[in-house]
């Protein structure tokens, strides 16, 4: 087993402005690690192979988080292909590549659980992975995290290279996209009932029935495992993370309007597509290790609202 990092290791948090890249980078500082590598899409796009084989080589790398990646929600999905599939394979294969290439001890890739079956048997186990077909209105970024996955794992067998992979359930918090176009649904929520509530609204609309089942992660918890995997596992089986709750959309909404203080009316557009019915984790394999969220939905929701009341001028549309 690759032994774990030590605090002057030279950490790379890909993506590291994003939701889970920011939270990630929290966990590091707070336990005192000094090295980190930190880079903005300017400054190096992973997306560019030549760039990334030059930063590898001039930054001697120990350990990576790749946490960089094109998401959305459903909307998202629906719009920009080519964008979810094109732009996530190069990402993997351009830094994976450079992982093996420069020596680097160890990759953790970041998936999503998404890279299930449509209909597969609940709780999700790790194996079942392509079990089945995908949910259709995410499948192109699907089919590039289980490329990724693949990828890490093929690494792995053919030139030994320490690569894990996590599959995190619908993650938010702190640092969302609150952007309507793009983000995911809790999110959404937050700002349609923000500023329903702004403009004294008396009903405001949900995409979708509202029956599916999510299960939902605060970023916090999911880079306190981030951190533990990195540190204590090292299989190329993937593993999965979440908090083994789920509720509906409809529940979802009415607690998310409790929280912004949305007193109105909540109607549901049943023509919009619903996503898969029910997505919920096992999550048997990681708690065994000695993980267990933290942060419960309600509060991990007033936090999420907090901070986009703090910061909601510059991420209204600009994520």
């Amino acid at each position: 087993m690759v032994k774990g990092m030590i605090r002057d290791s030279r950490v790379l948090v890909a993506g590291h402005r994003g939701l889970v890249g920011s939270a990630i980078v929290r966990a590091l500082r707070a336990r005192s690690y000094s090295n980190l590598i930190l880079r903005s899409r300017s400054e190096v796009d992973l997306r560019d192979a030549s760039a990334v084989d030059r930063f590898f080589a001039q930054e001697e790398v120990d350990y990576v988080f790749l946490a960089a990646a094109t998401v959305g929600g459903v909307l998202a999905n629906a719009k920009s292909p080519v964008d979810f599939l094109q732009d996530n394979l190069a990402i993997e294969m351009n830094v994976i590549q450079a992982c093996h290439r420069y020596g680097v001890k160890k990759v953790q890739m970041l998936g999503s659980s998404c890279i299930y079956p449509k209909f597969a048997p609940q709780p999700i186990k790790e194996e079942y992975l392509l079990s089945g077909p995908l949910e259709p209105t995410n499948e192109w970024y699907a089919i590039a995290k289980i490329t990724g996955i693949k990828l890490a794992q093929a690494y792995r067998k053919q030139y030994g290279l320490s690569a894990i992979s996590l599959m995190p359930t619908n993650v938010y918090g702190p640092g969302d996209n609150f952007d309507l176009f793009s983000s995911h649904v809790l999110p959404a929520l937050v700002r349609k009932f923000h500023e329903a509530k702004a403009a004294g609204a008396s009903e405001t609309l949900v995409w979708g029935s509202g029956t599916p089942r999510r299960e939902f992660l605060h970023a916090d918890d999911l880079a306190e495992a981030c951190i533990l995997l990195m540190e204590i596992y090292d299989d190329s089986e993937i593993i999965n993370v979440g908090t083994q709750e789920d509720l509906t959309i409809a529940e979802l909404a009415e607690l998310t309007s409790s929280v912004v203080g949305f007193r109105g009316t909540i109607r549901y557009d049943a023509t919009k597509p619903d996503g898969t019915p029910r997505k919920l984790l096992d999550t048997s394999k990681i708690r065994s290790l000695g993980w267990v969220p933290t942060i419960g939905l309600r509060d991990g929701i007033e936090q999420t609202y907090r901070w986009y009341l703090a910061n909601s001028a510059k991420t209204n549309g600009k994520q």
